[in-house]
């Protein structure tokens, strides 16, 4: 009989498991279980893992799945080709709703965030349930972005330079960031593999809907975006050290909460592979430019289920 402890953090999304010490060698029944609270809750929360490092993260985030490389142009933390860096000290700021990596063709299926070093206040994450959202919509809206595709890139908003804390460090990463371009045609609406949940999938990667002007692609992608980011459909975790957080990248956008100035603020996160996303109408994702195989494990698309 299972030791584990879930209960409900926000009503619409999350919820945290106790009674559980991460790592590769958990038994098969409580990796299952906790694979299926994360479908329930699209994000799960594990409070006390100080014992985890470098090595066991990666090997707890293995049970869930393949993994891909850290990153497809952000080099990963030395030593560990799975591992992604997310220092946010000295002014860098990534503070916009996004789900992670769409701007492939394969975005990921979860990632593995663990707290490594985090500020006395400030600094939580903030996640939203994109099927919430989405099973929230008044149904013509629904149907209509059940007809959509949108176009994502990590091509980088340069403008945001010049708002930037520490602009020096921004120009910086936004080289890296988009020193590879890539650029990829997803459907707004994506049947999710294993529960068969209808999701929005957006973010800050979306740059237009595809057929629609300039204008009018910002105006349904800012309808939608506000739509997603409700308070209902959200929930907020204040970090501790030692804490970790896996979220179900299909079904969520996050986004980090950036109040707490040049204070440390550092955590790891392992991404699990994905598979290249399906419409309502079961047609897959459509890659524009770039080649991610390097980054995650080609795939095919899931075809919707009957």
């Amino acid at each position: 009989m299972s030791s584990l402890t879930i209960a409900p953090v926000a009503g619409r999304v999350g919820a945290q498991i106790s009674g559980v010490r991460l790592g590769g060698d958990l038994p098969e029944d409580v990796v299952a279980e906790i694979r299926a609270a994360l479908l329930a809750h699209k994000v799960i929360f594990f409070r006390g893992q100080e014992h985890l490092d470098e090595q066991s993260q990666v090997a707890f985030a293995r049970l869930l799945g393949e993994l891909t490389t850290a990153h497809p142009t952000v080099p990963a933390l030395d030593g560990n080709t799975h591992i992604l860096d997310l220092d946010y000290s000295h002014g860098q700021k990534v503070d916009r709703w996004h789900t992670d990596v769409t701007f492939v063709d394969r975005p990921p299926l979860a990632s593995v965030l663990r707290a490594v070093e985090v500020p006395p206040a400030g600094g939580d994450t903030l996640w939203a349930n994109t099927v919430a959202a989405y099973q929230n919509l008044p149904a013509e809206l629904r149907d209509l972005l059940d007809r959509l595709r949108a176009v994502h890139t990590n091509e980088y908003d340069y403008a945001r330079i010049a708002t930037a804390d520490n602009p020096e460090r921004t120009r910086e990463y936004a080289r890296v960031f988009a020193s590879t371009l890539y650029e990829t045609e997803h459907p707004v609406v994506r049947v999710h593999p294993e529960t068969g949940e209808r999701s929005i999938l957006l973010g800050d990667f979306a740059k237009r809907v595809a057929g629609l002007s300039g204008e009018t692609s910002a105006s349904i992608i800012r309808l939608v975006q506000d739509q997603v980011t409700q308070v209902e459909n959200t929930v907020r975790w204040r970090w501790a050290p030692g804490d970790v957080a896996v979220w179900d990248n299909r079904a969520t956008q996050h986004r980090v909460v950036h109040d707490f100035g040049d204070q440390p603020r550092r955590l790891h996160r392992v991404t699990v592979a994905g598979d290249i996303p399906v419409g309502v109408d079961g047609r897959p994702s459509t890659v524009l430019r770039g080649d991610a195989t390097a980054y995650s494990p080609a795939t095919p698309a899931t075809p919707v289920a009957a």
